[in-house]
């Protein structure tokens, strides 16, 4: 009986300051009968080693042309990609020090577990011992520990994810690639191998390149979030700036949910801005880009936005149109003069819950509101 490998904690140093990957006005363009398409347009990032980088989008926005671009497997039109400070667009697919996690996993059904790992490192020609070494790590690692003598069709769908990114981890790449990895499993799973493969990213420091629509799935994961629209960056930024202090009108609908309110600033300055809104004068946030008597939306999130049951006949700012539990919460939409507002409170026993019909008023926290220009 063989004993079983010893607990990993941590991942083989790696060059100081390796994978860093810069795309620089990176254009890819398909001619077809129709014309030529631009799907890809002046993409520039600056992707710092040892980053996760997550890029959002619907579909057809061109995230994944350009982590093709990025693995070789599309050539581009125009505008470089650099690893290390080195053009690599010129390399073909396998000789780029980056390894993909795929969707569909993409696993040898006749290899087992440790040979489907093995692969790629027999195909760098690695020492049987540092093989050895290195599978011991990547099992104990991703949690394989047992499974090396199964075949892909005896694993869970979890389980030969977990395979695959232990097959692209022990061939030491500069930057990993992913390609909507998670969504071909159910949603418990796919929460469980988020976090997994955050912990592993963090752990080996890898600088990594996600692509998914998924809006949760960025939120959770990402150090910065590239959120793109017909082929261009939108905005790249943390998760948090993203939420809180969106670029763009697309930016702040896509991510999230929010309520967007017309509103005329009066004052600006200061990156603040003075608008009257549901019959209230606030000072908000504003975007750069925001003047003065210029139409503009208010953009205030569901949980910001508070409600209170106007009693003795009042008819306060607006009615309940519905509510809908949740368990942790409750989601109200309330009619107002500004239109409908969606309002998300914790939850609270359902019978507790205001009632449809019912006036409220409806108090906005400026803190956490955002003033940006109509796109």
């Amino acid at each position: 009986m063989t004993a079983a490998a010893p607990e990993l904690t941590t991942a083989p140093p790696r060059e100081a300051d390796s994978g860093h990957l810069r795309l620089d006005a990176l254009t890819k363009r398909f001619t077809g009968r129709s014309g030529t398409v631009t799907a890809v347009d002046s993409v520039s990032l600056d992707v710092e080693p040892g980053e996760f980088i997550t890029l959002l989008g619907p579909s057809g926005c061109g995230k994944t042309t350009t982590l093709r671009m990025v693995a070789g497997f599309e050539d581009s039109s125009s505008g470089s990609i650099l690893l290390d400070g080195k053009a690599i667009d010129a390399m073909p697919p396998q000789r780029r020090p980056m390894a993909m996690v795929f969707q569909s996993y993409a696993l040898f059904p006749h290899l087992t577990v440790a040979e489907n790992i093995a692969y790629g490192m027999r195909l760098q020609r690695r020492s049987r011992d540092d093989i050895a070494t290195s599978m011991r790590m990547a099992v104990t690692s991703m949690n394989l520990v047992g499974l090396e003598d199964r075949s892909p069709h005896e694993l869970s769908g979890g389980q030969q994810q977990r395979v695959a990114l232990a097959r692209a981890l022990v061939v030491q790449p500069k930057v990993l690639l992913f390609d909507e990895p998670l969504s071909n499993l159910d949603a418990k799973l796919r929460d469980a191998m988020r976090a997994e493969i955050r912990r592993i990213q963090k752990m080996f420091g890898i600088t990594s390149i996600y692509v998914t629509h998924d809006q949760d799935e960025a939120m959770s994961m990402s150090d910065r979030i590239v959120v793109m629209n017909k082929g261009r960056v939108e905005q790249a930024a943390t998760p948090g700036e993203i939420y809180a202090r969106p670029a763009s009108v697309f930016v702040a609908d896509f991510i999230g949910r929010a309520n967007f309110l017309e509103a005329v600033p009066e004052q600006v300055g200061g990156g603040r801005a003075t608008v009257t809104v549901l019959g209230r004068q606030l000072t908000v946030a504003a975007h750069p880009k925001v003047s003065a008597d210029a139409a503009a939306y208010l953009m205030v999130r569901p949980e910001t936005v508070s409600l209170s049951a106007v009693i003795d006949g009042g008819t306060g700012i607006g009615a309940v149109l519905r509510s809908t539990f949740h368990g942790a919460t409750i989601d109200y939409e309330v009619e107002t003069t500004a239109g409908t507002v969606t309002v998300t409170e914790p939850g609270v026993d359902p019978r507790e819950a205001l009632a449809e019909g019912t006036n409220v008023d409806v108090t906005l926290d400026q803190d956490r509101a955002y003033l940006l220009t109509r796109d």
